[in-house]
């Protein structure tokens, strides 16, 4: 694994939803490695065993069984290990308590998931220009 390469944790049950980002990545030629967890525990796994590398960026659903979003980034920031790493929320809850409760946390962004593909592609594609333009860790 390349150090230097920013590592993507997606963290979401839906299949449907990690397919249509792994298809929206190669739409637009984002070579990133995608890391898939199906709920929070599992993402924390995958933190904490080091195989992510330093140079990581984690895209988060909100809505998930065993732990949600929430209580993942809780846990996130709570682990002096792992409480710098950058996580942005990709998700359907356009709740106004799951936002200010994400920021409350420290993300450094808010997405909801677009309907369409062709949606999802652009999205996709506004949140590569951000990663390369932030100095990612």
């Amino acid at each position: 694994m390349d150090n230097r390469e920013l590592q993507i944790l997606l963290v979401d049950d839906d299949e449907v939803d990690v397919l249509t980002v792994k298809r929206a990545f190669l739409r637009n030629r984002l070579t990133n490695p995608i890391h898939v967890a199906h709920n929070g525990f599992e993402a924390l796994e995958k933190l904490r065993d080091g195989s992510l590398g330093p140079r990581r960026l984690v895209l988060l659903d909100i809505n998930m069984p065993k732990m949600n979003g929430i209580e993942f980034l809780r846990a996130v920031r709570a682990d002096p290990a792992l409480q710098t790493t950058s996580v942005v929320v990709l998700t359907t809850s356009n709740e106004e308590r799951d936002k200010i409760d994400a920021f409350k946390l420290n993300v450094a962004g808010y997405l909801l998931k677009p309907v369409t593909f062709g949606n999802f592609v652009d999205l996709m594609a506004t949140l590569n220009k951000y990663w390369t333009l932030v100095e990612m860790p």
